[in-house]
């Protein structure tokens, strides 16, 4: 019997460890904190439930054209809020300990590390010391927020995403730094719950790694809904003062706030793991390297997650835990495609993206058509009251074959699955096109910037 090693219990270990043991393997995962790892506990999970209750009252705000009359003074509850929030993922994270007992993985709480080659040592929170002897480990140690000396986190009015559950009221100018998914994200959050938000941003726009119309749409969102953009903004330090907070900007700009949120990128969790003294290779920014199949540079040893860097998501950590469990136990194996990756922020409105972007087009010299059509037009999104955003498709010249699309809008993150599909099964835009959406539907927008891309014979 195969004997899998697994530190680190996020989407990469868990669902690595759900898939050894229905191949028969026997499997030992290893976790710090709990089951589900950051992503459940302090990261995703918690996040996106908060923006949930953004999300209401930001179309409870905007319900007047519908002919909804409601009372003054609508707010959120913060405290009960964020209760809600550590109460649901604590909820997820007992039911991933109880999937894996059940499915018969033998689940370790402590603190695993690499001693030689597929020997794993844990340390328990009582100190006990263990050894596990393995046919293959996986590295699935996630990342933390990033910080620097000049800026650093008090818990309670400087804050890392992973502290601002503790905020029993609403910040009364929460001062965001950092315009990446998650700057993005939680300044969206904050502005739909009440709050004044200042969003500082080191380059000319908000979220700079994306489509770029999909971000001048949400920057516009963001201004006309009253928030404070400060494009070209490096941050140079940020001080407390009794219950206020300073952001200093490297030009001697300062803006005060009540909190202030720092969204600086994430660092891996990989120092004290043995990883380099055992032969496997890292980036310099601590990342593991892995290949398509999770590999490392340590026979035996993969890597899945955060703490390879390849793409920091839920879901693909936990396809790359799916591929090097399907590689170490000799099955099919599908190497990871970043190019059929469909990925979600969740501002208000959504930006959902799938496959290749304009801007991989260009390094990679493909020649493509481009469509895009607004949201505004579509019949559904009228009647809802939707003015913001767009579908965009990018198809293959001559062939036709969808390879990328981009979505802005409300629940984008369901509406792209149609997309994420055609561009996994190399569908053409008249497949697409063709096929039935119904009528009102946001749906029916894909259909037809598809059609619009369709070259007569």
């Amino acid at each position: 019997m195969t004997h899998v090693a697994i530190i680190g219990g996020g989407p990469g270990g868990y669902e690595a460890a759900l898939v050894a043991a229905r191949h028969g393997a026997e499997v030992t995962i290893v976790e710090r904190d709990g089951w589900g790892g950051s992503t459940v506990l302090t990261d995703c999970v918690p996040s996106k439930t908060l923006i949930a209750t953004a999300d209401v009252l930001t179309e409870v705000a905007e319900s007047l054209e519908l002919g909804v009359e409601l009372p003054s003074g609508v707010h959120a509850d913060l405290a009960q809020v964020n209760r809600r929030v550590l109460d649901l993922a604590l909820a997820q994270s007992r039911d991933i300990g109880e999937r894996l007992a059940s499915s018969g993985v033998r689940t370790v709480r402590g603190t695993g590390r690499l001693v030689s080659g597929t020997t794993v040592e844990v340390t328990t929170p009582d100190g006990d010391v263990d050894t596990l002897e393995a046919d293959a480990v996986l590295i699935a140690t996630g990342a933390h927020p990033r910080v620097v000396a000049s800026a650093q986190p008090d818990g309670e009015r400087i804050l890392t995403w992973e502290q601002v559950y503790a905020l029993q009221e609403v910040p009364e100018h929460m001062i965001v730094v950092g315009s990446g998914v998650t700057g993005a994200e939680f300044a969206s959050a904050y502005n739909g719950l009440g709050a004044r938000v200042t969003l500082v941003s080191s380059r000319d726009r908000v979220l700079p790694g994306e489509d770029p119309d999909a971000a001048d749409t949400i920057e516009d969102v963001f201004r006309r809904r009253g928030m404070d953009v400060l494009g070209n903004s490096r941050m140079a330090s940020v001080e407390r003062i009794g219950d206020r907070v300073v952001v200093t900007l490297t030009d001697g700009r300062t803006v005060e706030g009540s909190h202030c949120l720092l969204a600086l990128g994430s660092i891996p969790n990989t120092e004290g793991l043995g990883l380099a003294e055992n032969g496997i290779l890292l980036d310099d920014g601590g990342f593991v390297r892995v290949d398509r199949v999770s590999r490392t540079t340590a026979p035996g040893v993969y890597a899945a997650g955060d703490c390879t860097g390849v793409l920091m998501l839920a879901s693909v950590a936990a396809q790359q835990g799916r591929i090097a469990m399907s590689h170490v136990l000799g099955s099919a194996v599908h190497p990871l495609a970043l190019s059929e990756v469909s990925s979600n922020i969740f501002t208000s409105p959504e930006i959902a993206t799938v496959g290749l972007s304009q801007k991989k087009l260009d390094e990679q010299g493909i020649e493509a058509d481009v469509a895009m059509l607004p949201l505004a037009a579509n019949p559904r999104a009228k009647m809802q009251g939707v003015r913001d955003g767009f579908v965009k498709l990018f198809a293959r010249r001559g062939s036709g074959t969808v390879i990328g699309g981009v979505i802005v809008g409300p629940r984008a993150s369901e509406l792209i699955h149609v997309v994420s599909l055609a561009v996994m099964t190399s569908l053409t835009v008249d497949q697409v096109a063709n096929a039935f959406t119904v009528y009102p539907s946001m749906s029916g927008t894909v259909a037809e910037v598809a059609r619009r891309i369709h070259r007569p014979e």
